[in-house]
């Protein structure tokens, strides 16, 4: 069979299979692309050369060290070179990321700002009186208070009668614990980011590490498809609620300040999806922003790979971002009994009297624990059918057949977990076994489980894996739960879980749950692993990953993602060899332009794509006919030529 470029419509064939060809993103293990964050949670467990360039990556990307001139420096100018930075900052780095106390420059847990509402009254037989400017004055003034003018614009006022107040003050946070950012990395800094909410910060650099980790230039990709081929699907399920967004905004009266013109359209959840459409890709194309609570991503992953299998689109680029740390949605959950706090974490851990409990094992998958530990993190994958990878010799690293969806049915508790989750698991395994064999599923697949750290989760997440694995005649199941080192980011949660399964593939190593010293004895194992080590599998040693996320609400997600060696042997057998040997020479040169933006991020500089205000288009300049349009600075038209798909109704 000779290679053909296949970009008529009428070639492509009917069902295509999406196909990941690109990833990035940050959480607390550090940069997702070309699986850095992945090794940080295997590190123990890497070869001395993938430990040294975790470490050093990390470096450069905390700030602890800059290279230039072909050299490491820190801040005073002595230099270093690789593997002296990887032993000097091995502890510093290794003790500032992953899961760990909240940093006092991030939020200071110890002394959280609030205010301490109070009723003060004039003392018998005394008054009551303080000095103000006249400005400051309340525009409606309480009937008990006398004003006296001064002069330069000061007023006095007597109190005849009490007066509600609100003192500034501080208190202790409950909850001390999250996955946050590896320490020193700030994404805004990183591009023009003035009154962006950190989520929207997360979004653009993460966004952009993925579109350069593909090694292709994002012009060749639009100019290969159509305009409206292409799909941006991502949000974030809490909005943005930091001070430049909803949290600014929802506080200003309260605070005596004015909302900002930028606040209310900053928060909204659906600003993922639009900053990339706008100043990342400048896409015309298909957007949408879904939520479903800790499922979000995988409900915007089933938009993306759903349009790609029906042939809507070509190429998507699908995720999600979030920044949660802020006192008051800790407060929100903590109220919840949701979070691990000090006091669940020292009786779990048993911490003596008076000293602090190892917040490093907050976050404790299917062990003793106590509650989840918040985090944030943002994550992107961009897909493409398989024929036009083949086509731009795009590097493949697995692929999504589908994603299952289920509510939960009646409910008590809108938090607690249900049945939906049987579900989605059961169908992603006959997926899976449908098109790769029975065999692969049985022998060579293993779990990314939802893994909250709840008593809840530990009991009722493995009554599901345990009962399925007898159905599917599965015995000791490898389970693996990436929030034990990076916590739960809320709607990037499974982002994490398919970066995390993407290195497995890569490496071989399952990362093991190792936040515990055993599983608890009510969680339901036996015929599941679930070890507390790394568990070595070799490369190519599993053939498919089973992501499985459980959000409040009954949004219960499940998804099967296969392997690269998988997917290879899957396009071979559709195109031939002839062609995939083509394919493999086109590849060569995409992996060395995807190793050229590996290095450059590996040195500090992450090239991140804003593009404000560039390239806009000329309304004027669009031309409509009845069969298509042309927009400007697109190659190609969008067809408007059309079916009646109920023909048999008119």
């Amino acid at each position: 069979m000779g290679y053909r470029v296949l970009v008529d419509k009428e070639e492509l064939p009917m069902s295509r299979l999406p196909v990941i060809v690109g990833f990035g993103g940050f959480n607390a293990a550090g940069r997702s692309s070309f699986h850095h964050g992945y090794r940080r949670t295997v590190i123990e467990s890497l070869s001395a050369e993938d430990r040294q360039e975790t470490l050093v990556g990390l470096a450069t990307l905390m700030k602890l060290v800059s290279f230039t001139d072909g050299q490491y420096s820190d801040a005073e100018g002595n230099s270093y070179t690789a593997e002296e930075v990887a032993s000097k900052y091995e502890e510093q780095i290794l003790n500032s990321t992953l899961v760990r106390r909240i940093e006092e420059q991030h939020l200071d847990v110890d002394n959280v700002h609030w205010h301490k509402e109070a009723t003060i009254a004039p003392a018998e037989g005394e008054a009551l009186t303080f000095v103000t400017k006249k400005k400051q004055l309340p525009e409606s003034l309480p009937e008990s208070w006398q004003v006296t003018e001064l002069d330069d614009g000061m007023v006095k006022v007597q109190l005849l009668d009490g007066v509600n107040v609100k003192f500034d003050a501080t208190r202790e946070m409950p909850v001390k614990s999250a996955g946050q950012l590896p320490k020193g990395f700030e994404p805004g800094e990183h591009y023009t980011s003035r009154f962006h909410p950190r989520g929207l910060q997360l979004t653009v650099v993460a966004a952009s590490d993925a579109v350069q980790s593909t090694g292709i230039e994002w012009q060749t990709i639009v100019d290969a498809v159509a305009p409206d081929e292409i799909g941006v699907y991502a949000s974030s399920v809490m909005g943005q609620n930091d001070e430049n967004g909803n949290g600014g905004m929802m506080k200003s009266r309260l605070m005596g300040k004015r909302v900002t013109a930028k606040q209310l359209p900053l928060g909204l959840n659906t600003m993922p999806a639009d900053f990339i459409n706008a100043y990342v890709l400048g896409s015309v194309g298909q957007t949408g922003a879904l939520t479903g609570a800790c499922a979000t991503f995988l409900y915007n992953l089933q938009a993306g790979i759903s349009d790609i299998v029906s042939g809507k689109r070509r190429v998507v680029l699908v995720g999600s971002s979030e920044a949660p740390i802020q006192s008051e949605i800790i407060d929100g959950y903590g109220n919840m009994s949701a979070l691990a706090s000090v006091d669940g974490l020292t009786k779990v851990l048993g911490t003596p009297e008076g000293e602090e409990p190892d917040y490093r094992k907050a976050s404790r998958p299917f062990g003793e624990n106590c509650g989840f530990t918040l985090a944030e993190s943002a994550q992107f994958f961009m897909l493409m059918d398989d024929a036009l990878a083949l086509e731009l010799g795009a590097d493949i690293h697995g692929a999504v057949p589908e994603v299952f969806i289920n509510a939960d049915g009646p409910k008590k508790s809108i938090s607690a977990p249900g049945p939906g989750n049987y579900i989605t698991m059961a169908k992603s395994l006959a997926n899976a076994a449908a098109i790769i064999g029975e065999e692969s599923v049985r022998e060579r697949s293993f779990i990314q489980a939802h893994g909250s750290s709840t008593p809840a989760n530990r009991v009722t997440e493995s009554i599901i894996f345990d009962k399925v694995a007898e159905a599917f005649d599965i015995k000791d199941w490898p389970i693996s739960a990436v929030k034990a080192f990076v916590g739960h980011p809320l709607s990037s949660a499974s982002g994490d879980q398919l970066a995390s399964s993407l290195g497995v593939f890569k490496y071989g190593i399952v990362p093991g749950v190792k936040t515990i010293d055993k599983v608890a004895d009510d969680v339901y194992d036996d015929r599941l692993n679930i070890s507390v080590k790394d568990v070595a599998v070799g490369q190519q040693g599993m053939d498919v990953s089973f992501l499985n996320s459980k959000g409040f609400g009954g949004n219960n997600a499940s998804a099967a993602v296969f392997a690269p060696h998988i997917v290879e042997s899957m396009m071979t057998k559709r195109y031939g060899e002839d062609a995939m040997a083509t394919y493999r020479e086109r590849r060569e040169a995409v992996r060395r332009h995807a190793e050229a933006y590996e290095q450059a991020a590996l040195a500090g500089d992450l090239k991140t794509i804003y593009k404000f205000g560039e390239n806009m288009i000329d309304e004027a300049d669009i031309e409509i006919s009845a069969d298509s349009i042309s927009m400007p600075g697109f190659d190609n038209k969008i067809d408007l030529s059309a079916e009646n798909p109920y023909k048999d109704m008119v």
